[in-house]
């Protein structure tokens, strides 16, 4: 991996060493009031100028993908955080996934969360949220075989295993309410943080909010560390007149951005990217450099912003901050960070490289290829300051902004007990 130079990255670091105590101060008191996911993800980008997560997901599918270093981490995280916040005794987890038959790499990741589970001391058993005949093994990557039962609570799979706890890695993009009717147990994250109702424009307002504070504590100015973006909410890809006022909204907002790059001394001309406000895998994302794009848009163009996951149309988008990576591979390939998260730890991450793609556009699309990237290869001890990073800092305001969005949309954690960071 290949890291510039970057004097903004050593410039956060050195104002987060000298403001550490208030840092963690004001982290620990915000953190200990929210409710907040066993895991969590985040696209992290530094152009250099500026250092920030473009996307956050709560059910992340990449587990497989973090170093083996981070792995051995994570079994004591994964325990730690079900026992800080679950007090009943959690010996039995049912894992609820994606139904990803044909997926081996996902299958791979699903098994991996498995086993750090199950170092951790747990009994693990995997489950589809819908009605099956009969056990299904199926074949990861590496060749492990994962058997996968009904996850209704009154199926034998589930009844004969009776879980105290169970966690989901399905981002139900689709409600699944026949399902949900039927689950009692405590589910982590909760269905209802799941895409068929949660906002990227949410997540984002919640997470700059939340960088202006971080920013006065740490005293840097919060461009350093914000995405800018917009909701646009009467999305039609079909209608000629949607696209028109997307287009000026779009036309509005690089507008701002130049002037603001202007005042920041940036050289970098503004760009911006239009997605699904409840996308994920990457799909429903397209760069613009202008609002004569969109009033241009090819047929592919179209056709990658008319449907989202399960082939639900988009009807809400977001305009975002185009941040362009300074981040290469060793092969010089363009790659940012993504780091996961476990509670309100860090727990690994990898580079996502792409070498059919630029700098300034999304990596997270097919013909990516993930490279190793321990957490311990970001730590940066100057001056005897605690062992934290920027990028990982950057991933903590996304946790506390999911907590606050939990909030917001009124999403309760069964069971769940509220707890500071690292507490036991």
């Amino acid at each position: 991996m290949t890291i510039e130079q970057s004097v903004i990255r050593s410039y956060i670091h050195d104002q987060i060493c000298l403001n550490y105590h208030d840092l963690q101060k004001w982290f620990q008191s915000l953190i200990s009031q929210l409710e907040y996911p066993i895991y969590s993800s985040y696209d992290i980008r530094d152009s250099g100028y500026k250092i920030t997560n473009v996307d956050a997901n709560i059910y992340p599918a990449g587990f497989n993908n973090i170093c083996p270093t981070d792995k051995e981490t994570s079994v004591d995280l994964f325990k730690k955080y079900i026992e800080i916040h679950y007090k009943f005794n959690v010996k039995k987890i049912l894992i609820i996934t994606e139904e990803h038959t044909k997926n081996p790499y996902y299958l791979e990741n699903v098994g991996t969360i498995s086993d750090l589970l199950t170092q951790g001391g747990f009994e693990v058993r995997l489950a589809f949220p819908k009605d099956l005949p009969e056990v299904l093994t199926l074949e990861s990557v590496t060749g492990r075989q994962l058997q996968f039962g009904s996850g209704y609570e009154n199926s034998s799979w589930v009844q004969e295993f009776k879980p105290d706890l169970v966690i989901s890695n399905n981002d139900f993009s689709l409600s699944l309410e026949d399902w949900a009717l039927n689950m009692h147990t405590p589910m982590n994250p909760p269905r209802e943080m799941g895409w068929y109702q949660r906002k990227k424009s949410r997540y984002f307002k919640n997470y700059n909010s939340l960088v202006n504070d971080f920013a006065k504590t740490i005293k840097i100015d919060p461009f350093l560390f914000r995405v800018e973006t917009e909701e646009f909410s009467e999305f039609d890809i079909n209608s000629d007149v949607s696209r028109d006022h997307l287009a000026e909204s779009v036309d509005q907002f690089l507008k701002k951005l130049k002037v603001k790059y202007a005042e920041e001394k940036i050289t970098q001309e503004p760009f911006c990217f239009v997605k699904n406000n409840s996308g994920t895998y990457g799909l429903g994302v397209v760069k613009v450099n202008s609002a004569q794009e969109i009033k241009e848009w090819t047929y592919n163009a179209r056709k990658k912003m008319k449907a989202a996951k399960g082939g639900k149309d988009i009807e809400q988008v977001i305009i975002q901050e185009g941040v362009p990576s300074i981040i290469t591979s060793d092969d010089h390939a363009s790659a940012e960070p993504v780091i996961y998260m476990v509670g309100c730890e860090l727990a690994g991450g990898f580079l996502r490289t792409h070498a059919a793609k630029s700098s300034t556009e999304s990596l997270n699309s097919p013909g990516a290829v993930y490279k190793k990237l321990c957490v311990t290869d970001l730590n940066d001890d100057r001056a005897k300051c605690p062992r934290e990073n920027v990028y990982g800092w950057s991933a903590k305001l996304g946790l506390l902004a999911i907590g606050l969005e939990a909030k917001d949309m009124n999403v309760q954690f069964k069971k769940y007990t509220k707890a500071s960071c690292g507490s036991i």
